[in-house]
């Protein structure tokens, strides 16, 4: 394996809630949703993750173009980044990425361990 160069965010972030890597910041959320695991925050960029495969998901706002995105660091899943969004109105997702609440720890130093049912005024945005 070879040697592992992670970015350093400077501010308040979110990190992998498995190896604490920041993964990104704070000023980068966009919206926050529920997801089909819980609460999620959809982020204008992300660092130190890697995508996996592309794939077509049908969505509860449309189909979508996805790529899973993991910890560069500890490899656990994240959440994903939209690719490409088949809806028009859905087109201003492209390119951004969903970090799950529940897989990482917020700027507060939270884990959220426990998932929360609440769902903040938004959109859901699940698998069906």
């Amino acid at each position: 394996m070879g040697r592992l160069f992670l970015v350093n965010l400077e501010g308040k972030s979110y990190s992998c809630r498995h190896c604490n890597t920041n993964i990104a910041l704070c000023s980068d959320v966009v919206s926050s949703f529920q997801s089909r695991h819980g609460k999620a925050y959809l982020f204008r960029k992300v660092a130190n993750v890697y995508a996996g495969e592309k794939e077509d998901r049908m969505m509860m706002t449309g189909m979508h173009t996805v790529v899973d995105i993991y910890c560069v660091k500890c490899g656990s899943y994240l959440g994903w980044r939209y690719e490409f969004a088949f809806e028009k109105s859905q087109k201003y997702k492209e390119g951004k990425s969903v970090l799950e609440r529940y897989k990482v720890c917020g700027p507060d130093e939270n884990n959220y361990l426990v998932v929360a049912q609440e769902v903040e005024a938004g959109e859901t945005d699940t698998d069906e």
